[in-house]
């Protein structure tokens, strides 16, 4: 496993040291989904996935176009808009992609300059610094555009005490499920169209400032029938981290030909959120009717302690209650992971969440690879798109 963390000689860290650090993120803002309907949508994501209500946007705060529930849990904040006409971009954007990902905020201490920065950089402007207040404070915020219809948005929060941005308000609700024990967002991964891989790799290099820190190919990440290509973005700091997927010729449809086939463009295609307690989470998660993949084979848990090697001293786990749960393992020269990924959470094959542990491990769970791809095939081959 070490190859997988040791791209070049000196490893990780001297990567990050060489990082051009002129955009310091200082983490996840928030991340909007564009939904069909989004008060359905979030007494979903509060019955399933444990989030919170925290705040609210619309006709009742003088939106006339839109309107936006915002959920949290510990550090994680989604909001899911709605379109309140047939003649919104954002009625048009579930049109063609169903509901999905179209805003990744960033959170920073300069949306101006981290606009203007990027924009001297190449990146094409989605929203100008802009200034929103009320009694709370100020916000300033600003955006550009990346992969497909995904926007990245500027958050500059410092001057501001109000629940959530200018012109939400308070959302007071009797029904608040109780957390499942999801704390931030590890990792999201984006899906890139045919050839356009390395196109956005540098672009994260060169308007960003990102570093690829991993690499894997089709070699590595193939089944009997499918392959794909990705690569691991990373600010400076390492607090966002952004995969990016290419789809590779196979001799069937890969998972990755089929979200842009479905989503019909590139896009998210999934979002990766940390526990503390990977086995406490999906057990509560199950219990709230969130499918997930299938497990793999019982040899797979069988080989668990040669892929573990020395970290098997430090593992706390139970291997049976693992596969019980259908949680892979997987470890590098510094810890190990857990991991596990939803069902799609849409009627389209898109958009699915990953649930992970982190015990020292900085991976992605490059050995879960095969047994991962090969779950995901079967649901493939349920739905007729294999």
């Amino acid at each position: 496993m070490k190859k997988e963390l040791k791209n070049t000689e000196d490893g990780i860290e001297k990567i990050f040291k060489n990082a051009k650090d002129f955009l310091p993120l200082l983490g996840t803002d928030h991340i909007e989904f564009y939904v069909g309907n989004a008060k359905q949508a979030a007494h979903y994501y509060k019955t399933a996935f444990g989030f919170q209500s925290l705040a609210y946007a619309g006709l009742e705060t003088g939106l006339k176009d839109r309107v936006s529930y915002v959920l949290k849990q510990d550090k994680i904040r989604i909001v899911l808009t709605t379109a309140l006409n047939s003649k919104s971009e954002i009625g048009e954007h579930v049109k063609k992609h169903g509901d999905g990902v179209k805003v990744i905020a960033l959170w920073v201490d300069d949306a101006k300059k981290s606009y203007e920065e990027t924009i001297k950089r190449g990146a094409v402007s989605y929203l100008k610094p802009t200034v929103e207040s009320d009694e709370f404070g100020k916000v300033v915020k600003s955006g550009i555009y990346t992969y497909g219809e995904t926007v990245h948005l500027f958050i500059e929060r410092k001057n501001y005490d109000g629940h959530f941005l200018p012109g939400f308000v308070k959302w007071d609700s009797d029904y608040n499920p109780k957390s499942v024990g999801l704390k931030y967002i590890d990792h999201m991964v984006g899906n890139v169209g045919w050839g356009e891989m390395n196109t956005w790799v540098k672009w994260y290099e060169d308007v960003m400032g990102f570093v690829n820190f991993l690499s894997f190919d089709d070699k590595q990440i193939h089944t009997d029938y499918s392959a794909l290509m990705s690569k691991v973005m990373s600010n400076g700091n390492g607090r966002i981290k952004f995969p990016l997927n290419e789809p590779a010729k196979g001799k069937k449809r890969s998972q990755i030909e089929e979200y842009l086939d479905f989503y019909e463009s590139p896009g998210v295609q999934h979002i990766a959120i940390a526990t503390d307690d990977i086995v406490k989470t999906v057990k509560e998660l199950k219990e709230r009717g969130v499918e997930f993949l299938s497990a793999p084979p019982k040899e797979y848990y069988k080989d668990i302690p040669n892929r573990l090697g020395s970290h098997m001293d430090i593992m706390n786990e139970d291997i049976d209650e693992l596969e019980k749960l259908a949680i892979l393992v997987d470890a590098d020269e510094d810890g190990y992971l857990l991991q596990i990924f939803t069902k799609t959470v849409e009627d389209r094959p898109t958009l699915f969440f990953e649930i992970i542990q982190r015990m020292g491990a900085k991976g992605f769970g490059a050995g879960n690879f095969k047994a991962l791809f090969e779950s995901i095939e079967r649901e493939q081959q349920n739905r007729g798109t294999l």
